[in-house]
């Protein structure tokens, strides 16, 4: 079996689907790229048993055949070619494999393509179309709050709820949340399923280099993406999602409207000073001006820092986690940012202020910590 490929096409492609790839498998095969040749088109697929991500790349071939060939050495050597085309020569009883470039030759050794495991079809499949700028930016904008405990798996994922009008992304960790929803989408379907972390890191890098409808077909258990070169394939995380509309306090008579970059920017300033055990930083408010302050007794640190802002509420001081503030500033985009509160023991609510896609709704809610007296 033999096909020609350019080293840098190759190389692109194996970088964006290498990330599946576990440093410990449960199968030794997982640590090889699965290539599927076929004629004029080659597909190189990743997986470690919960996604496979394939993607598509043109060759020259004369005939069929599958192979695994090892990831690591296989793209250590394509990083230090320039751009040429490669030759792969593969042995169809002993997988040997030689890869011949202009200038030599590199021997080693592959595995039959049959004993990688196989992407599971999706049977009795709801489908849909979204486009690929509303994914990459849901996921950006609600990744970030998920959690990491694996006794509460559901939240280490990030929530999707469709109805036939809108698309709503959720993540939480318990501390901070972020509601994503995009309105004006014509779905077919009502559904609701928790996407895991990983595949969404994935999926998010590919959604923002592509400007295309994206193909999502999906059952109780697996979920597939579908770009023009790329297709993801993954497990759903089998949990019941929190009641997260439950925790959004809907009275916050408070409301403070802030420039996002000056906020943020005084958050860390601040945070340098904070305990870096709670991280913890002060906001006292009162009339138009803002204090932001943050100690640190075992080290006698301290900062305070003033803003100006537009309040509309009662004088108040609340704490907060710097780190969950600066995420959350950090991921929105607006001038102006919106903290909306009701009480120093309540959630605090960010909104952003102004926003230029008017179909898009961003909330995102912070818990308070308690103030050192």
């Amino acid at each position: 079996m033999k096909f020609i490929v350019s080293s840098t096409t190759l190389l692109k492609q194996l970088q964006n689907i290498s990330g599946v790839i576990n440093n410990n498998n449960a199968l030794p095969i997982l640590t090889n790229f699965l290539f599927d040749i076929d004629a004029n088109e080659m597909s190189v697929s990743a997986s470690d048993l919960e996604t496979t991500l394939t993607t598509k790349i043109p060759v020259k071939a004369e005939e069929k055949g599958k192979v695994a060939i090892p990831a690591r050495i296989l793209m250590d050597t394509l990083k230090e070619l320039a751009e040429m085309p490669l030759s792969f020569l593969i042995d169809n009883k002993t997988f040997a494999i030689e890869i011949s470039s202009g200038t030599g030759k590199f021997k080693l050794s592959g595995f039959d393509g049959e004993e990688f495991p196989k992407t599971p079809t999706i049977e009795d499949a709801s489908a849909m179309q979204v486009p690929s700028e509303l994914l990459s930016t849901g996921i950006n904008k609600t990744i970030f709050a998920t959690g990491n405990d694996d006794l509460r798996p559901a939240m280490s994922g990030v929530f999707c709820q469709i109805s036939t009008d809108n698309i709503t992304l959720v993540a939480t960790d318990a501390h901070k949340l972020v509601r994503y929803r995009r309105n004006g989408l014509n779905s077919p379907i009502e559904a609701a399923f928790i996407l895991p972390k990983k595949p969404l890191n994935i999926l998010k890098n590919i959604a923002q280099s592509v400007n295309e409808e994206v193909k999502i077909e999906f059952n109780k258990q697996n979920i597939f993406f579908g770009f023009e070169n790329f297709s993801l394939t993954c497990k759903l995380i089998d949990a019941k999602y929190p009641n997260y509309e439950a925790v959004i306090p809907k009275e916050n008579p408070n409301k403070l409207i802030i420039d996002r970059v000056s906020f943020l920017r005084t958050v860390k300033t601040a945070s340098i000073y904070s305990n870096k055990t709670t991280h913890q930083v002060r906001l006292k408010i009162a009339g138009s001006e803002l204090n932001v302050s943050a100690e640190d007794y075992d080290f006698n640190n301290a900062a305070t820092e003033r803003l100006t802002c537009d309040y509309k509420g009662d004088d108040m001081e609340i704490g907060f986690n710097s780190k969950f503030l600066q995420e959350m500033l950090a991921n929105l985009d607006t001038e102006q940012v919106c903290l909306e509160m009701s009480l120093p023991n309540r959630a605090g609510i960010l909104l952003p202020v102004n926003a230029e896609n008017t179909n898009e709704e961003v909330l995102m809610l912070v818990m308070p910590v308690m103030l050192n007296v």
